[in-house]
C-alpha cells in the first residue's frame, strides 16, 4: 500500500485518537458530560493497538518521517494517559471541592435560587415582622423557649458567652457537625416528596432562624447572636441553602422527569444531589468547626468578627462562582 493510501485510510482514525487524547487528558471532566458522537473510553484500548500496530507498518515500509513521527508522537501520549499512576484520592478530592462541585451547583442554578428564595424570604419577613409585632413570637415558640433564648443570648449574663460555654470546644464540634450534616440531608432527602417536603424544610427553617434573630433584635439582644454567628454563617447558610437546591431537583425529576422515565430520572437527580452533598457536607463541616473553635470566643471584638464574616462571604460566593470556570469555558472553546 502506497503511503498516500495507507493515510488517506486511517486519517479519521488518528484525528478522533488525537482529539480523545486532548479531551481526555486536558478536559476530561469537563467534557464528560459532552462525548456523544466522540471515542468513548471502552474503545480506546483497540484503538491504541491498533495505531502501535500502524506505528509498526509505517515504519517496516519506509514511510516518511513526518507520518512516523507523527503516530510516535499519539502512541506516546497514548501510552502516557492509559498507563500513567492515578491521581492519589486527596488529590482529587481537592480537585472535586475546588472546580467540580461548584460548577455542579452552578448547573442548578434555577433549583439553587428556588431555595434561596424559600429560605431567606420567609426569615427577613419573619425578622421584620416581629420588628413591629413583637407577640408574634409566642406564634412560632412558646414563652418557656422564648425565656430560655433570651438568657442564652443575654449581655449581662456571667455564665453564658456568646451563647454557650466557652468550654468543652472539641465535644460541641462533634455536635454541630452531627447536627449541621443532619440538618443538610435532611433538606436533601425530603426533595423525595415530590420536592415538598424540601420546600417545608427551607421555609421551616428560615421561620425558625428569623425568629430567633427577630426577637432578640426587637429586646436589644442581638449584638451577642449577630456575633455569634458572623463566623459560621456564611459555609452553613449557604450549604444548607445548596442542599435544598439539590432536593428541589430530585423533587423535579419525580414530578416532571420529560423524556426519560420517571425512575431514571430520579437515578440521575440522586446521584447528581449526592455529588452536591458531598460538598454541602465539607461547607457544614467547616462552619461546625468555625463554630467551635470562633464563633464562641467572646474577647474578640465584634469589628474582627464582622470583618471575618464579609471576607468569608466573599470567599464563598466567588468559589460558589468562580470555581472550575475556566476549565467549562475552555471546554466551550474546544
Amino acid at each position: 500500500m502506497r503511503q498516500e493510501q495507507f493515510i488517506a485510510r486511517h486519517q479519521a482514525e488518528w484525528q478522533a485518537f488525537e482529539h480523545w487524547l486532548q479531551t481526555r487528558g486536558e478536559l476530561r471532566k469537563a467534557l464528560a458530560e459532552r462525548n456523544s458522537g466522540q471515542i468513548g473510553d471502552e474503545d480506546i484500548p483497540a484503538r491504541y493497538r491498533r495505531l502501535c500496530q500502524q506505528l509498526a507498518i509505517a515504519r517496516r515500509r519506509g514511510y516518511s518521517s513526518v507520518v512516523t513521527a507523527r503516530l510516535q508522537v499519539l502512541m506516546q501520549r497514548g501510552h502516557n494517559l492509559l498507563y500513567r499512576t492515578p491521581p492519589p484520592r486527596w488529590r482529587r478530592a481537592v480537585e472535586f471541592l475546588l472546580a467540580d462541585f461548584p460548577r455542579l451547583v452552578r448547573s442548578e442554578a434555577g433549583c439553587m435560587s428556588a431555595a434561596a428564595v424559600l429560605f431567606v424570604l420567609p426569615l427577613a419577613l419573619m425578622f421584620t415582622l416581629l420588628q413591629w409585632f413583637p407577640e408574634l413570637v409566642y406564634g412560632v415558640m412558646d414563652p418557656a423557649q422564648v425565656a430560655q433564648l433570651e438568657n442564652m443570648y443575654d449581655p449581662a449574663a456571667d455564665h453564658h458567652k456568646l451563647g454557650r460555654d466557652s468550654g468543652g470546644d472539641w465535644q460541641m464540634f462533634g455536635f454541630y457537625v452531627m447536627n449541621n450534616i443532619s440538618i443538610g440531608l435532611r433538606t436533601f432527602a425530603s426533595g423525595l416528596l415530590a420536592g415538598i417536603g424540601t420546600v417545608l424544610v427551607l421555609v421551616f427553617n428560615g421561620i425558625s432562624i428569623g425568629t430567633v434573630f427577630g426577637h432578640l433584635q426587637q429586646v436589644g439582644q442581638g449584638d451577642p447572636l449577630w456575633r455569634f454567628v458572623a463566623g459560621h454563617a456564611p459555609f452553613e447558610l449557604t450549604g444548607i441553602v445548596i442542599a435544598g437546591g439539590a432536593g428541589l431537583r430530585l423533587g423535579l425529576n419525580l414530578v416532571a422527569p420529560g423524556r426519560q422515565r420517571r425512575i431514571d430520572a430520579l437515578v440521575a437527580g440522586g446521584v447528581k444531589g449526592a455529588k452536591i452533598c458531598m460538598g454541602v457536607a465539607f461547607m457544614l463541616l467547616v462552619a461546625a468547626f468555625i463554630e467551635a473553635f470562633w464563633s464562641s470566643i467572646p474577647s474578640i471584638p465584634a469589628w474582627i468578627k464582622y470583618s471575618v464574616s464579609a471576607l468569608l462571604w466573599s470567599l464563598v460566593l466567588a468559589w460558589l462562582w468562580r470555581g472550575g470556570r475556566d476549565r467549562a469555558e475552555a471546554a466551550d472553546a474546544a
